[in-house]
């Protein structure tokens, strides 16, 4: 959030932000002059993206049923994005392109972003050239969703800790078991397994989060090293302590 909340009856012109991802709707709506945030909200679609598009839209234009509908542009990114661009009047940005473009307006120091979704995580890594002219390179999972939102849902449920648990949760290395990250299904059946033998949850959690990492590390970052300051996207990063920690 760039700039503090305004009040939306202040504005009679508004830019809507939509991210489609695989698990959740995210919808955010600015003040194209001040970039100021007059609405925002986060939800899981469970599977009904295109419905849950409606319910945000329709609860946005009654917050700003006094902006004129020509005042009103509508930007949708994310997996579920596409096919929805064209109904609703919007204009399609690819989701790396998206968080590339406002990693640099709004974070110009970053070197590097981790985004972890609900089904694929990406590595964005600025470089400078000679002439001091800034590139990225970015790198995506596209054959596993190992290591995001939906397998650490799905990893959550087999551990037996609840969401408001694990948003509560602090990183320890202390204790660390082997789990294979590579893999989500390899990765569930080594928290069945650690469940079996008697590890306590949050010890199975801070395993995965440290598996999670080094996968990413080791992985996404194609060869590459993460440059300061690195920056932590998407979901889990977002709302998972633990994993932010590690």
């Amino acid at each position: 959030n760039p700039s503090p909340e305004r009040d939306p009856m202040s504005v009679d012109r508004i830019v809507v932000g939509l991210d489609v991802g695989s698990t959740t709707v995210k919808a955010c709506v600015v003040d194209p002059d001040s970039r100021a945030i007059l609405w925002h909200d986060y939800q899981r679609h469970h599977t009904k993206q295109p419905e849950k598009v409606l319910d945000f839209l329709v609860r946005i234009g009654r917050e700003f049923a006094h902006v004129p509908r020509e005042n009103v542009r509508v930007f949708i990114t994310g997996s579920g994005g596409g096919p929805l661009a064209a109904p609703i009047g919007a204009k399609f940005v690819q989701e790396v392109n998206a968080v590339t473009l406002s990693v640099e307006a709004l974070h110009p120091k970053a070197g590097s972003v981790v985004e972890l979704g609900g089904q694929d995580a990406k590595i964005i890594i600025f470089k400078e050239n000679e002439q001091g002219e800034k590139t990225a390179s970015c790198s995506m999972n596209d054959k596993c969703a190992s290591g995001t939102g939906a397998t650490i849902d799905k990893c959550m449920v087999k551990a037996g800790i609840a969401p408001d648990v694990a948003s509560q949760l602090a990183f320890d290395d202390s204790r660390l078991h082997h789990v294979a990250a590579k893999c989500g299904v390899f990765a569930e059946t080594d928290i069945v397994n650690l469940v079996k033998t008697g590890i306590p949850a949050d010890e199975i959690m801070c395993s995965l989060a440290d598996a999670i990492v080094m996968q990413n590390l080791s992985v996404l970052t194609r060869g590459n090293t993460l440059r300061p300051e690195v920056i932590l996207l998407g979901g889990p990063n977002t709302y998972l302590p633990f994993l932010q920690q590690c």
